[in-house]
């Protein structure tokens, strides 16, 4: 009796068991699965799915862009920085060719070149970094040194670095240790003072002698979840060997060092010749790494980033270009924004040439475009969206209009 009544329940047909003994069935047309093997089939669907990506991300050379092909990528998103764009591309180029090296037989190893630029705030550091990101098949991170301090004290270890990148690896050790790592405002570490200071240089020096090993290439053990708020976490090893590091930093004040270099070599009866052949309003691009010493990186860190680089200063031609040009320049982000409320968003021309007149007011690069066209649109944002409106036009007077009245509001707030 017992044997009909169990031949007249449902079984599962991968594992046998009845609907008894399982928390419950998924009826098929032909057949039942129940939760504990469907369970099963999901984990080695996941894995078979992992496996199967992990080789199509993987790269053949004949597919890695050439370098004057990622700089006519960075060309659409970025205006101008040609100088720095090619070293760039070569650095990125060159390291795809380091993760291929593997499948060389011969006994030269190629060994990584780590870059650094340099550049005024607002000249396009970090946005280079991102649309560089937009193009590679490597893991790709962007972390700020700001915020990194000596073990044991406030703020983040070195080591949460390659937690980020691990992260943008879904954790795939392998993939992490060919990835790329933008470390951007790395001036803010620099040692306070050309001789070494007696009291603890928390955010300086000691920072930079714990990135010496991420640099050069060591195996690092990565809290994944970060240091300090989960102690008794499991640590992943991560060999440095084979990332890329990025280095990016305005460097403020470091012009009066290159303008003290030039001096000390102009000597003698050709002097005055030489001065002349010095650009004062751009001496960014002499620019070595004696300079970079002087202004407080150490010289183990300088030699482990020997690509230098440097961006030009934003002139008024360039910041007229930027404010229109690139796929997502700042006037088509606000056309963009207008057009999700069905509204067209038109500017005279002039309203452009005034746009950059106030941009070099400021001196803030690309990033004083930014604010000065929210100025001036931000009323517009604000009452257009509920108006019955399908056009916009903005002119020179209310450009003026709208700076005037957001001057006056701040030496308003300024006084009181």
């Amino acid at each position: 009796m017992e044997d009909k009544k169990k031949r007249n329940k449902r079984v599962c047909s991968f594992c046998g068991r009845t609907e008894d003994e399982v928390e419950f069935l998924i009826t098929g047309l032909n057949g039942c699965i129940c939760d504990q093997c469907a369970e099963q089939a999901h984990t080695i669907v996941a894995e078979a799915t992992e496996a199967k990506n992990k080789a199509a991300n993987q790269f053949h050379l004949d597919e890695v862009p050439k370098p004057m092909e990622i700089k006519a990528f960075l060309d659409q998103y970025v205006v101008g920085q040609d100088d720095a764009k090619r070293y760039l591309s070569v650095a990125v180029y060159n390291h795809y060719k380091r993760l291929m090296q593997k499948d060389s037989h011969d006994d030269v190893e190629i060994e990584k070149s780590n870059i650094i630029m340099v550049g005024n705030t607002g000249t396009g550091k970090t946005l280079l970094a991102r649309t560089i990101a937009k193009l590679l098949k490597v893991p790709f991170t962007i972390v700020d040194a700001t915020v990194l301090t000596e073990a044991g004290y406030v703020g983040e270890d070195i080591e949460s670095i390659l937690t980020r990148l691990l992260q943008v690896a879904d954790y795939d050790v392998p993939a992490a240790e060919r990835g790329i790592v933008f470390i951007d405002e790395i001036d803010k570490i620099a040692r306070k003072g050309d001789n070494p200071s007696i009291t603890r240089d928390v955010s300086g020096e000691g920072v930079q002698q714990g990135l010496l090993k991420l640099l050069e290439g060591s195996i690092v053990n990565v809290p994944p979840q970060g240091g300090r708020k989960h102690p008794d976490q499991k640590y992943i090893p991560v060999n440095t060997k084979n990332i890329l590091f990025i280095c990016g930093g305005a460097f403020d004040g470091i012009e009066r060092k290159i303008a003290q270099r030039l001096n000390t070599h102009v000597i003698g009866y050709s002097s005055v010749e030489n001065a002349d052949r010095v650009d004062r309003s751009n001496l960014m691009q002499y620019i070595s790494p004696q300079d970079l010493k002087s202004f407080g990186l150490i010289p183990e860190i300088i030699g482990r980033l020997p690509i230098l680089t440097y961006l030009n200063p934003l002139d008024r031609t360039v910041l007229r270009r930027i404010l229109t040009e690139p796929k997502d320049s700042i006037i088509n982000q606000y056309v963009k924004l207008f057009d999700m409320d069905g509204i067209k968003l038109t500017f005279q021309p002039e309203v452009f040439e005034y746009i950059v007149d106030e941009a070099v007011q400021f001196k803030l690069g690309a990033r004083g475009l930014r604010s000065i066209v929210e100025t001036i649109m931000m009323d517009a944002m604000f009452s257009l969206p509920s108006e019955k409106v399908t056009s916009f036009e903005v002119t020179v007077d209310y450009s003026e209009k709208q700076m005037a009245k957001a001057n006056l509001s701040r030496l308003e707030n300024s006084t009181n």
